[in-house]
Protein backbone atom coordinates (compact mmCIF):
# COMPACT_ATOMS: atom_id res chain seq x y z
CA UNK A 1 0.00 0.00 0.00
CA UNK A 2 1.19 3.40 -1.04
CA UNK A 3 0.67 7.00 -0.33
CA UNK A 4 0.95 9.88 -1.81
CA UNK A 5 1.09 12.94 0.29
CA UNK A 6 2.57 16.22 1.80
CA UNK A 7 2.89 16.66 5.95
CA UNK A 8 1.18 19.62 5.69
CA UNK A 9 -1.70 18.59 3.19
CA UNK A 10 -4.60 19.11 4.97
CA UNK A 11 -6.34 15.81 3.33
CA UNK A 12 -2.91 14.15 3.39
CA UNK A 13 -3.03 14.20 7.60
CA UNK A 14 -6.48 12.98 8.01
CA UNK A 15 -5.72 9.93 6.38
CA UNK A 16 -1.92 9.85 7.89
CA UNK A 17 -4.25 9.76 11.22
CA UNK A 18 -6.51 7.06 9.94
CA UNK A 19 -3.59 4.76 8.70
CA UNK A 20 -2.19 5.64 12.05
CA UNK A 21 -5.23 4.76 14.14
CA UNK A 22 -5.75 1.85 12.37
CA UNK A 23 -2.58 0.72 12.72
CA UNK A 24 -1.58 0.09 8.98
CA UNK A 25 1.50 -0.34 7.22
CA UNK A 26 2.04 1.99 3.94
CA UNK A 27 4.93 3.47 1.86
CA UNK A 28 5.33 6.86 2.06
CA UNK A 29 6.00 9.44 -0.84
CA UNK A 30 6.26 12.87 -0.27
CA UNK A 31 4.55 14.91 -3.45
CA UNK A 32 5.28 19.13 -2.89
CA UNK A 33 2.69 21.12 -4.84
CA UNK A 34 4.82 23.90 -3.84
CA UNK A 35 7.42 22.38 -6.49
CA UNK A 36 4.97 21.20 -8.58
CA UNK A 37 5.58 17.79 -8.19
CA UNK A 38 1.62 17.25 -8.15
CA UNK A 39 1.96 18.15 -11.62
CA UNK A 40 4.30 15.01 -13.05
CA UNK A 41 2.82 13.15 -15.94
CA UNK A 42 2.98 10.12 -13.54
CA UNK A 43 1.26 11.57 -10.72
CA UNK A 44 -1.51 13.21 -13.24
CA UNK A 45 -1.85 9.48 -14.62
CA UNK A 46 -3.16 8.38 -10.87
CA UNK A 47 -5.23 11.32 -10.24
CA UNK A 48 -5.62 13.95 -12.95
CA UNK A 49 -7.02 16.17 -10.40
CA UNK A 50 -3.69 16.91 -9.12
CA UNK A 51 -4.52 17.20 -5.61
CA UNK A 52 -3.27 15.16 -2.54
CA UNK A 53 -3.43 12.39 -1.13
CA UNK A 54 -3.75 9.76 -3.10
CA UNK A 55 -3.91 6.13 -2.01
CA UNK A 56 -2.90 2.94 -3.92
CA UNK A 57 -3.28 -0.42 -3.07
CA UNK A 58 -2.15 -2.65 -6.05
CA UNK A 59 -4.12 -1.47 -9.36
CA UNK A 60 -6.55 0.08 -6.61
CA UNK A 61 -6.31 3.78 -6.33
CA UNK A 62 -8.31 6.40 -4.50
CA UNK A 63 -8.14 10.05 -4.04
CA UNK A 64 -11.16 11.32 -2.22
CA UNK A 65 -10.07 11.40 1.68
CA UNK A 66 -13.38 10.00 2.80
CA UNK A 67 -13.69 7.17 0.88
CA UNK A 68 -9.47 6.75 1.41
CA UNK A 69 -10.71 6.50 5.20
CA UNK A 70 -13.62 4.10 4.87
CA UNK A 71 -11.21 1.57 2.24
CA UNK A 72 -8.80 1.70 5.65
CA UNK A 73 -11.43 0.55 8.31
CA UNK A 74 -12.49 -1.96 5.45
CA UNK A 75 -8.77 -3.05 5.59
CA UNK A 76 -8.30 -2.97 8.67
CA UNK A 77 -11.23 -5.17 10.11
CA UNK A 78 -10.01 -8.10 7.20
CA UNK A 79 -6.38 -7.58 8.73
CA UNK A 80 -8.23 -8.24 12.50
CA UNK A 81 -10.08 -10.91 11.31
CA UNK A 82 -13.02 -8.93 11.78
CA UNK A 83 -13.00 -8.71 15.64
CA UNK A 84 -13.09 -5.90 17.70
CA UNK A 85 -13.10 -3.36 14.17
CA UNK A 86 -16.25 -1.39 14.32
CA UNK A 87 -16.93 0.43 11.31
CA UNK A 88 -18.09 4.32 11.64
CA UNK A 89 -21.64 4.51 12.53
CA UNK A 90 -23.95 7.17 10.64
CA UNK A 91 -23.03 10.18 12.78
CA UNK A 92 -19.34 9.67 12.50
CA UNK A 93 -19.67 9.65 8.68
CA UNK A 94 -22.51 12.36 8.83
CA UNK A 95 -19.59 14.43 11.04
CA UNK A 96 -17.07 13.19 8.18
CA UNK A 97 -19.27 14.53 5.30
CA UNK A 98 -19.81 17.95 6.85
CA UNK A 99 -16.08 18.79 8.10
CA UNK A 100 -14.89 18.02 4.15
CA UNK A 101 -17.70 20.37 3.02
CA UNK A 102 -15.55 23.30 4.35
CA UNK A 103 -12.84 24.18 1.80
CA UNK A 104 -9.56 24.85 3.69
CA UNK A 105 -8.01 26.21 0.10
CA UNK A 106 -9.54 29.75 0.03
CA UNK A 107 -8.96 30.44 4.14
CA UNK A 108 -5.20 29.33 4.13
CA UNK A 109 -4.42 31.01 1.01
CA UNK A 110 -5.99 34.19 2.18
CA UNK A 111 -3.87 34.59 4.77
CA UNK A 112 -0.72 34.09 2.79
CA UNK A 113 0.93 37.28 1.86
CA UNK A 114 -0.22 38.00 -1.68
CA UNK A 115 3.74 38.74 -3.32
CA UNK A 116 4.50 35.21 -1.69
CA UNK A 117 1.26 33.17 -3.20
CA UNK A 118 1.66 35.29 -6.61
CA UNK A 119 5.11 34.17 -7.15
CA UNK A 120 3.82 30.18 -6.65
CA UNK A 121 1.12 30.67 -8.56
CA UNK A 122 2.65 31.93 -11.29
CA UNK A 123 5.14 29.21 -11.10
CA UNK A 124 2.52 26.61 -11.29
CA UNK A 125 0.49 27.89 -14.39
CA UNK A 126 3.81 27.96 -16.08
CA UNK A 127 5.12 24.31 -15.31
CA UNK A 128 1.00 23.52 -16.23
CA UNK A 129 2.34 24.74 -19.62
CA UNK A 130 4.96 23.14 -19.98
CA UNK A 131 3.64 19.79 -18.74
CA UNK A 132 0.90 20.00 -21.32
CA UNK A 133 2.97 20.55 -24.63
CA UNK A 134 5.34 17.06 -22.92
CA UNK A 135 2.17 14.78 -22.55
CA UNK A 136 -0.58 16.06 -25.11
CA UNK A 137 -2.67 12.61 -24.08
CA UNK A 138 -3.14 14.52 -21.09
CA UNK A 139 -3.52 18.03 -22.43
CA UNK A 140 -6.92 18.22 -21.03
CA UNK A 141 -6.40 17.42 -17.45
CA UNK A 142 -3.52 19.95 -17.39
CA UNK A 143 -5.99 22.24 -19.04
CA UNK A 144 -8.66 21.36 -16.49
CA UNK A 145 -5.97 22.42 -13.91
CA UNK A 146 -4.66 25.43 -15.54
CA UNK A 147 -8.11 26.75 -15.61
CA UNK A 148 -8.65 25.96 -11.88
CA UNK A 149 -5.52 27.85 -11.06
CA UNK A 150 -6.88 31.23 -12.67
CA UNK A 151 -10.34 30.81 -10.81
CA UNK A 152 -8.68 30.23 -7.53
CA UNK A 153 -7.00 33.65 -8.13
CA UNK A 154 -10.21 35.03 -9.02
CA UNK A 155 -11.92 33.94 -6.19
CA UNK A 156 -8.93 35.03 -3.84
CA UNK A 157 -10.09 38.42 -5.19
CA UNK A 158 -13.33 38.34 -4.00
CA UNK A 159 -14.52 39.36 -0.57
CA UNK A 160 -17.75 37.62 -0.58
CA UNK A 161 -15.87 34.26 -1.57
CA UNK A 162 -13.59 34.54 1.75
CA UNK A 163 -15.86 36.11 3.94
CA UNK A 164 -18.73 32.87 2.77
CA UNK A 165 -15.50 30.53 3.29
CA UNK A 166 -15.06 32.31 6.97
CA UNK A 167 -18.31 32.30 7.63
CA UNK A 168 -18.90 28.64 6.70
CA UNK A 169 -15.90 28.09 9.23
CA UNK A 170 -17.41 29.62 12.12
CA UNK A 171 -20.73 27.86 11.82
CA UNK A 172 -18.92 24.85 11.39
CA UNK A 173 -16.62 25.45 14.93
CA UNK A 174 -19.49 26.39 16.53
CA UNK A 175 -21.28 23.13 15.68
CA UNK A 176 -18.65 21.41 17.03
CA UNK A 177 -18.53 23.75 20.18
CA UNK A 178 -22.14 22.41 21.03
CA UNK A 179 -21.15 18.31 20.23
CA UNK A 180 -18.61 18.66 22.35
CA UNK A 181 -20.42 19.90 25.33
CA UNK A 182 -22.27 16.56 25.05
CA UNK A 183 -19.81 14.19 24.42
CA UNK A 184 -15.63 13.65 24.87
CA UNK A 185 -15.42 13.53 21.40
CA UNK A 186 -16.98 14.81 18.68
CA UNK A 187 -19.08 12.12 17.93
CA UNK A 188 -19.56 10.18 21.43
CA UNK A 189 -17.23 9.16 24.21
CA UNK A 190 -14.76 7.35 22.04
CA UNK A 191 -12.27 8.69 19.27
CA UNK A 192 -13.57 7.88 16.19
CA UNK A 193 -12.78 8.69 12.02
CA UNK A 194 -14.57 12.00 12.44
CA UNK A 195 -11.89 13.14 15.16
CA UNK A 196 -9.48 12.06 12.65
CA UNK A 197 -11.15 14.59 10.08
CA UNK A 198 -11.35 17.06 12.56
CA UNK A 199 -7.93 17.63 14.02
CA UNK A 200 -5.85 18.96 10.69
CA UNK A 201 -8.43 21.54 10.47
CA UNK A 202 -7.78 23.03 13.96
CA UNK A 203 -4.35 22.29 13.62
CA UNK A 204 -4.76 24.30 10.35
CA UNK A 205 -6.04 27.04 12.43
CA UNK A 206 -2.74 26.78 15.19
CA UNK A 207 0.05 27.09 12.17
CA UNK A 208 -2.15 30.01 10.75
CA UNK A 209 -1.40 31.85 14.50
CA UNK A 210 -5.17 32.00 14.57
CA UNK A 211 -5.64 29.99 17.74
CA UNK A 212 -6.85 32.62 20.10
CA UNK A 213 -9.79 33.27 17.59
CA UNK A 214 -10.66 30.03 16.59
CA UNK A 215 -9.77 27.50 18.98
CA UNK A 216 -9.25 29.02 22.79
CA UNK A 217 -12.31 31.18 22.29
CA UNK A 218 -14.45 28.16 22.15
CA UNK A 219 -13.59 26.63 26.21
CA UNK A 220 -15.02 22.82 24.80
CA UNK A 221 -12.82 22.70 21.63
CA UNK A 222 -9.60 24.46 23.47
CA UNK A 223 -10.16 21.50 25.90
CA UNK A 224 -10.48 19.14 22.94
CA UNK A 225 -7.38 20.26 21.00
CA UNK A 226 -6.02 19.67 24.69
CA UNK A 227 -6.94 16.04 24.57
CA UNK A 228 -6.03 15.41 21.02
CA UNK A 229 -2.71 16.12 21.28
CA UNK A 230 -1.90 13.70 23.79
CA UNK A 231 -2.35 10.80 20.77
CA UNK A 232 0.67 8.93 19.29
CA UNK A 233 -0.95 9.69 16.16
CA UNK A 234 -1.34 13.46 16.45
CA UNK A 235 2.43 13.35 17.84
CA UNK A 236 3.46 11.61 14.60
CA UNK A 237 1.47 13.02 12.28
CA UNK A 238 1.03 16.61 13.06
CA UNK A 239 3.05 17.62 15.99
CA UNK A 240 6.92 16.57 14.91
CA UNK A 241 6.37 19.07 12.14
CA UNK A 242 5.23 22.21 14.07
CA UNK A 243 8.97 23.43 14.57
CA UNK A 244 9.32 22.82 11.50
CA UNK A 245 6.36 25.26 10.29
CA UNK A 246 8.03 28.05 10.70
CA UNK A 247 11.24 27.01 9.14
CA UNK A 248 9.32 25.62 5.89
CA UNK A 249 7.49 28.97 5.44
CA UNK A 250 10.59 31.10 6.23
CA UNK A 251 11.72 28.54 3.13
CA UNK A 252 8.39 29.04 1.33
CA UNK A 253 9.66 32.61 1.11
CA UNK A 254 13.24 31.92 0.07
CA UNK A 255 11.95 29.61 -2.52
CA UNK A 256 9.73 32.11 -3.85
CA UNK A 257 12.27 34.75 -4.23
CA UNK A 258 15.03 32.82 -5.80
CA UNK A 259 14.39 29.80 -6.77
CA UNK A 260 10.46 30.14 -8.71
CA UNK A 261 12.37 33.23 -10.41
CA UNK A 262 15.14 30.89 -12.11
CA UNK A 263 12.32 28.50 -12.72
CA UNK A 264 10.23 30.81 -14.38
CA UNK A 265 12.74 31.54 -16.79
CA UNK A 266 13.03 27.88 -17.57
CA UNK A 267 9.50 27.12 -17.98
Amino acid sequence: MQLYHHPYSLDSQKVRLALEEKGIDYTSYHVNPVTGKNMDSSFFRMNPSGKLPVFKNGAHIIFNTIEIIQYLERIAAVSSGGDNISFSGREVVAWMQKIQEWNPKFFTLSHIPDKYRFYVSKFIRRVLIARMAECPDLAGAYHNKLREAHETEDKLKNKNVLQGNREHLIRLLDEVETQLNESQYLAGEDFSMADVMLIPVLARLVLLDLKDEYINSRPNIAEYWVLVQQRPSYKKVIGRYFDGWRKYKTLVKTWCFVRIRSMLRRY
